[in-house]
């Protein structure tokens, strides 16, 4: 259940999901799957030869200024494109080793062109990966050393007879710097923000999950507590009067089948929602209006039950909340206390009902009121619906449950 509904978040939607949830290829970037288990092959070749062919492009375009392209120079570019290869394994030594290449290639006097591309795919990874202060340091460091070379170094290094670098070209490298940074923190913040959303709806389909798992604990906990108990106890009337009494013990065993039978109907109904998650129940779920066949159970179980009060009507969580308090403290007091006699009040007030349950004790066990399992999942059911639970002995002997439950909602 919680799984088919995490798919239908993070599954398709609008063209406005794109922006939120990020395109399927830049996505890869916040994978669970550890980046460094893959090898970038095909995007590194594809660049490969995009930087030699405009290297080669940009060197006839710039032959009367630049030197030309020779086996050193095609070796640079060839060093700073396979460095890539290891661009989501060691991505600060990659994002250096691209911009001392390219560093390199432009002190030999190597014409402009798309060696520029390595140190932006190299920064790119760097900065996403979270290393965002080696790849600036590594920009900073091929920019100093574009300034040397464009502005002093250049009378000693080829070609001979360069000239100072433009305001322009200067603007353009900049501009490149630029460029490079900001496209790559907005990678890294919206890649951040996409793993934020993507584990917070885990988070949320886990809650799902646990809630769920919680209600159907409380449900088979209700269930199997109270029929058990029934049996319990008329088990033991029927073996105390199998001899003596033939009659009474029938009596005992027709109170055993009709209670197990109808904790099946109940267990069966709750595995159901288990097989098929998101089905329609085949029985409506329990409430007040069964409260009659409540007090007719305890009956056969040798508990007089007095209900002071009409049910009222109430949205189907809190009345099936309130049936299970009734009937959690009913099977307490058919377990843990001596008295044979009980009284169950229903009280609304505006927007509250009131339940209170009294009987006159004495306990018989050191589990007063009831197991912890019980008491929690009462006071489980309540808060999940805004209410409150007390329970504890009454000063004048006896044990007392007490709810109030929010009388009004949404389902009502």
């Amino acid at each position: 259940m919680a799984g088919m509904d995490e798919l239908q978040v993070s599954g398709g939607g609008g063209p406005g999901r794109w922006w939120r949830h990020g395109p399927p290829w830049l996505r890869r970037w916040a994978d669970d799957e550890p980046r460094a288990a893959r090898w970038p092959w095909r995007s590194t070749l594809l660049l490969t030869a995009f930087v030699l062919a405009g290297s080669t492009f940009a060197a006839h375009a710039q032959e009367a200024e630049r030197a030309p392209l020779d086996p050193f120079a095609r070796a640079l570019l060839l060093v700073a494109c396979g460095l890539l290869l290891w661009r989501h394994r060691y991505p600060v030594a990659v994002v250096f080793g691209t911009s001392v290449a390219v560093a390199l290639y432009l002190g030999a006097g190597y014409p402009y062109g798309p060696v520029f591309f390595t140190v932006a795919v190299a920064c790119f990874g760097a900065v996403v990966a979270g290393h965002r202060r080696a790849a600036w340091t590594a920009l900073g460091i091929l920019c100093a050393v574009h300034l040397l070379v464009a502005h002093w170094l250049y009378r000693w290094l080829p070609p001979s007879g360069d000239t100072p670098a433009s305001f322009g070209q200067e603007i353009v490298v900049t501009g490149w710097l630029v460029a490079i940074v900001a496209v790559a923190e907005l990678a890294r913040t919206r890649r951040e923000q996409w793993a934020g959303e993507r584990a917070e709806r885990a988070r949320a389909a886990r809650r799902r999950a646990d809630e769920e798992r919680l209600r159907i604990a409380r449900e088979l906990h209700d269930v199997l507590a109270h029929s058990l108990s029934v049996i319990n106890v008329q088990a033991g009337v029927g073996l105390a009067l199998l001899d003596s009494d033939p009659n009474q013990a029938r009596t005992a065993l027709t109170t055993i089948k009709s209670a197990s039978k109808e904790a099946l109907g109940d267990v069966r109904q709750v595995l159901d929602t288990l097989r098929a998650p998101g089905a329609a129940p085949r029985a409506p779920a329990p409430g007040l209006d069964r409260l009659p066949e409540l007090v007719e159970q305890a009956a056969r179980a040798g508990l007089t039950v007095d209900v002071l009060g009409e049910p009222p009507r109430l949205p189907p969580g809190t009345d099936l909340a309130a049936f299970r308090i009734v009937q959690e403290a009913l099977t307490n007091v058919v377990r843990h206390s001596g008295s044979r006699h009980a009284r169950v009040r229903l009280e609304r007030a505006g927007g509250t009902v009131r339940l209170r349950i009294d009987d006159d004790g004495p306990a018989t066990g050191a589990d007063a009121g009831g197991s912890g399992n019980g008491l929690a999942g009462m006071r489980e059911r309540a808060a999940a619906l805004g209410g409150t639970i007390e329970a504890g002995p009454r000063p004048d002997g006896g044990f007392r449950v007490l709810a109030e439950l929010p009388a009004e909602g949404e389902d009502q």
